[in-house]
């Protein structure tokens, strides 16, 4: 009785140390790399809506362009951040005139969840630059929805891109 009862014991202590290892590899911390540059140019992806299965019935998020300059000594200019739907087509061009941000202020663009021009594979393109090199700013877009009390939210990181030489 006594050896069943260690066994359990060791088991359960086995099972507890599995499932406390693998959250702790799940674990996210910040990164210790550090970038700076004097400027980019980002693809953003943006979903205006996804698919719920399995009938594929649309669902619509409504979606922040969230631009934040995390730099704390220098402000950056944002030059372009233009809005494009699934098949590429330029949907609007959302800052006619560049726009500065001062160390560490943020600025957004919100697309309403009726606003479904974009459709599943909408994106910003988004160009940045600075005079000196600085800390890269988090550009990212945050996608949020809720229907019949669920909801959904999640987050899409802007991914640098090369621009083509004109």
């Amino acid at each position: 009785m006594m050896q069943r009862l260690l066994n359990k014991r060791s088991i359960v202590a086995l099972l507890l140390s599995l499932v406390l290892s693998s959250v702790n590899c799940s674990l996210v911390f910040a990164s210790t790399e550090y970038r700076f540059s004097k400027g980019q140019t980002l693809y953003v992806p943006v979903y205006s809506n996804i698919f719920s299965a399995p009938k594929k019935i649309p669902y619509n998020l409504a979606a922040i362009l969230s631009i934040r300059n995390t730099d704390m000594s220098n402000s950056i200019n944002i030059i372009a951040a233009d809005y494009y739907d699934t098949k590429g087509k330029l949907v609007r061009k959302y800052y006619p005139q560049p726009i500065t941000l001062a160390p560490l202020e943020s600025t957004d663009i919100f697309i309403p969840e009726e606003h479904t021009a974009g459709g599943t594979g909408a994106n910003f393109i988004v160009k940045w630059n600075s005079q000196k090199e600085v800390n890269v700013p988090i550009i990212e877009a945050v996608m949020i929805g809720m229907k019949s009390g669920q909801g959904i939210s999640f987050v899409s990181p802007g991914q640098e891109i090369k621009e083509p030489l004109r």
